[in-house]
């Protein structure tokens, strides 16, 4: 998760002023999805409270239904303006017009956060991803794009490494991407179930040396 939304997660509520409150729904539509993120990430979306939503945003329960309809309509929102740009910071974006696609991905895995309240949450995409693509096909759906986005934006990036002599020729970078992705998710759940940073950390540490692998042999490096 990139540090804003990891901020999201552990924000206070504020205290909300007395007297009356301008109507901005725009903020308030804001206000819930917040709410809403931060109580799934906590309960998972099915034990989620409405209450507890509606009580966090300061907000009735009419507001909640004018700006989303349903509690999945709300879940919907929070796979994609939440966790989908969130994925697109953390790994797409380092991706753009990088000289080396292998120093962007070091560096977005380095990035990963070892904060406990992240560790012990675990990633908000897979916690969704496996509380709910069984059960409802509009998560399936919204989080499969995530995952072949993020898979095929790794992908395509390799391959312009390889046309560039910056990545193994030998190497298929839908598989190659594929397996980032397993790994960053796998050690994720990992330290989830242990509580415990060390986990995450040892497996930075082994993803980061995986990449350096990566590398095209210096004496088989494209010369430009």
């Amino acid at each position: 998760m990139l540090p804003g939304t990891i901020d999201l997660l552990v924000r206070k509520n504020r205290p909300r002023r007395s007297g009356p409150t301008p109507r901005d729904p725009k903020r308030t539509r804001e206000r819930l999805l917040q709410a809403a993120f931060r109580e799934v990430y906590r309960s998972g979306f099915q034990s989620a409270g409405l209450e507890a939503i509606l009580a966090a945003a300061g907000v009735t329960k009419g507001a909640l239904y004018h700006h989303f309809g349903s509690k999945e309509a709300l879940g919907y929102a929070i796979v994609e303006e939440i966790i989908a740009p969130d994925n697109r910071g953390q790994w797409l974006r380092p991706l753009e017009d990088c000289r080396d696609p292998i120093d962007a991905l070091i560096g977005a895995v380095q990035a990963l956060s070892v904060r406990p309240e992240a560790v012990c949450g675990g990633c908000p995409l897979i916690n969704l991803a496996q509380e709910m693509s069984s059960l409802d096909a509009g998560f399936r759906q919204r989080l499969a794009t995530i995952f072949r986005n993020w898979q095929d934006g790794v992908a395509a990036a390799l391959l312009d490494g390889q046309n560039h002599g910056k990545v193994r020729r030998d190497l298929e970078p839908a598989q190659a991407a594929g397996l980032l992705i397993a790994m960053v998710e796998g050690y994720g759940a990992l330290a989830k179930n242990a509580q415990d940073a060390k986990v995450m950390k040892d497996g930075i540490r082994n993803i980061v040396e995986w990449l350096r692998s990566l590398r095209p042999l210096r004496g088989n490096r494209k010369r430009g």
